[in-house]
């Protein structure tokens, strides 16, 4: 599997429940912050459901 570096750009202010629990899951606990992670298939549902408060570096 791919390693891909995920970043969260955006607050999450106005973010659903749901959408701040996926940031925490993914283990990106405030702006700025950076996890890499391997791109399984949950992952990449996950990074889906916020893609518009992270940006995503292959690795």
């Amino acid at each position: 599997m791919a390693k891909v570096k995920v970043t969260q750009v955006r607050s999450k202010s106005g973010a659903t429940k749901k959408q701040i629990e996926t940031l925490y899951s993914l283990g990106i606990r405030k702006i700025h912050h950076s996890v890499e992670v391997e791109l399984t298939p949950t992952v990449k549902g996950q990074i889906d459901k916020v893609l518009h408060l992270v940006t995503v570096e292959e690795i």
